[in-house]
């Protein structure tokens, strides 16, 4: 994909020249048709696949409906509901948001080398360079990322809403408004993490935020990829411990080998659901399988479940072991070590607002653990699996208490061992940043009357071979008809200081005059 667009910018340089080049708006439109182009092109060719192996009517009618089965999917891939008799259909694979991501992000590294932003704004300045001057790049390049993403993503939205009307049927209606949006948002967090990474380095992507922000940041995915890295163990652990109720299922389903290859396919791209259910368990919350179920560290409850291999990883419906209760500790760990990163990320003087900043990133945890269960679940239909999957506000609530007072004691903890280790280092840091802050104060206009008795002239020692210079007759030029005169000895000059005389005056006399 990547090829194919080069070969289209390199088009209106050899008809113009190297310095004219396409507005990014332009390149944003051509980015989103090809992707939308090889998206499909991909998933019509897996449709095409499946309609050949099962049975046709289960994709429409003849090839028209195989493209509308791959729209469809598309729609899907990017989270986007759909509407069906007697209720909706919302528990979407977030695997398979993996296909349209890659593409965007391709596309959005195409415009940026395509408008050379690294070489307009790079992301590193020289030393030394104030810090009012990186404020403003800093800014720059936060509104060109924000320009680049909108450039990709507002006409991948408008073309995803047009597939949304082609990929209509009798049975499922896709939600207009959730296509638009869902697009929306992929596409510009695509882009724009590929314009940021253009400019520079990974690390470099980080650097554009401020210090406080970006310790909060780092501490969020910190406590993130513990909570899903031991969701995944879980997950696995169960598969492996159920692996023959699994293979069971998948015998009763009888696919054939190409069926087989797809169903396979699907319960990978559900795994990714699988996984955040799995951080939900750990959590506490745990998760539902419709209505009136309940899988929890506190007990498990379940009815009839879909034919769908994947869930006979489940446990039975009954009491949990005791000691499964262990794994709520595992939230609390994680906070201990987001903690501890933002609090070596942004020390700070004051020891009261560590713990606060920890339970910030507590905070920010909650909510990004939210957002992805509300992705992971949704509803199957009507009725009983009207609610599949953990409860979003249930999971965000959860994960900030447990994440957010662990995160606040170790920052705390941190800080204050960190303070006691080298107290001055801090401190200077933070009398440096306020200083940068205070504007010098302006000198006030001086008088000759506030000079200093240090800021006065020496009084010169006065030696045998020291002469007067109004002795000397030729200092003063006289007239040529005029006699010279004798020089006088007795008249005494009270003006000159440099005799040894030296006259006072005292700057306050006006005062008491009055």
């Amino acid at each position: 994909m990547t090829a194919l667009l080069d070969q289209i910018r390199t088009v209106p340089r050899a008809v113009f020249g190297d310095e004219d080049r396409r507005p990014l708006p332009v390149s944003g439109m051509l980015a989103a048709a090809l992707t939308l182009g090889v998206g499909l092109a991909v998933l019509t060719t897996l449709t095409l696949l499946g309609w050949i192996a099962a049975p046709r009517t289960a994709f429409g009618q003849g090839l028209p409906g195989v493209f509308r089965t791959a729209c469809q999917l598309w729609l899907a891939a990017h989270h986007a509901g759909f509407a069906i008799p007697g209720g909706r259909v919302g528990l979407l694979p977030l695997g398979l948001m993996i296909l349209p991501g890659t593409l965007l992000y391709r596309a959005g590294l195409w415009m940026a080398r395509d408008a050379d932003l690294r070489l307009r704004l790079p992301a590193r300045l020289p030393k030394g360079t104030p810090k009012d001057l990186a404020n403003a790049r800093r800014r720059a390049q936060f509104v060109l990322i924000a320009r680049a993403g909108v450039s990709l993503a507002a006409p991948y939205a408008l073309l995803a809403g047009m597939i949304a009307l082609v990929a209509q049927n009798d049975v499922t209606q896709p939600f207009l408004g959730e296509t638009l949006v869902s697009h929306f948002l992929l596409a510009f967090l695509a882009a724009s993490v590929a314009v940021a990474r253009t400019i520079g380095p990974w690390r470099s992507m980080l650097r554009l935020l401020p210090e406080r922000p970006r310790s909060v940041v780092v501490g969020t995915a910190m406590a993130m990829s513990m909570m899903l890295a031991a969701g995944l163990v879980l997950v696995l652990g169960s598969i492996a411990v159920n692996f023959d109720e699994i293979q069971k299922l998948s015998d009763m389903l009888s696919p054939g080998l190409v069926g087989g290859l797809l169903l396979l396919l699907i319960e990978g791209l559900y795994l990714f659901n699988a996984v955040i259910w799995g951080m939900a368990y750990i959590a506490g919350p745990g998760f539902a399988i419709g209505t009136g179920t309940l899988v929890a560290p506190t007990g498990v409850k379940l009815s009839t479940l879909p034919t769908l291999p994947l869930l006979g990883a489940l446990p039975d419906s009954g009491a949990v072991p005791p000691w499964m209760m262990a794994v709520i500790a595992v939230p609390f760990a994680a906070g201990t070590v987001a903690g501890v990163v933002v609090a070596r990320i942004a020390p700070t003087p004051s020891l009261e607002a560590a713990p606060l900043w920890g339970f910030v990133c507590g905070l920010s945890t909650g909510g990004v653990a939210g957002i992805l269960a509300a992705l992971s679940g949704g509803p199957l239909g009507g009725a009983r699996l009207s609610a599949v999957g953990p409860s979003p506000w249930e999971v965000a609530l959860s994960v900030t208490l447990e994440v957010g007072v662990a995160a606040g004691i170790s920052a705390g903890l941190a800080n204050w061992w960190m303070m006691s280790r080298s107290p001055v280092a801090p401190i200077k840091k933070a009398v440096v940043k306020v200083a940068k802050k205070v504007k010098p104060a302006k000198p006030l206009p001086g008088h000759w009357m506030d000079a200093t008795e240090a800021d006065t002239m020496p009084i010169p020692v006065i030696t045998d071979d020291w002469s007067d210079e109004h002795s000397d007759t030729d200092a003063f030029p006289r007239k040529r008809s005029e006699p010279a005169r004798p020089g006088r000895n007795d008249i005494v000059d009270e003006t000159d200081d440099r005799g040894g005389h030296v006259i006072y005056v005292d700057p306050y006399a006006w005062d008491r005059d009055d």
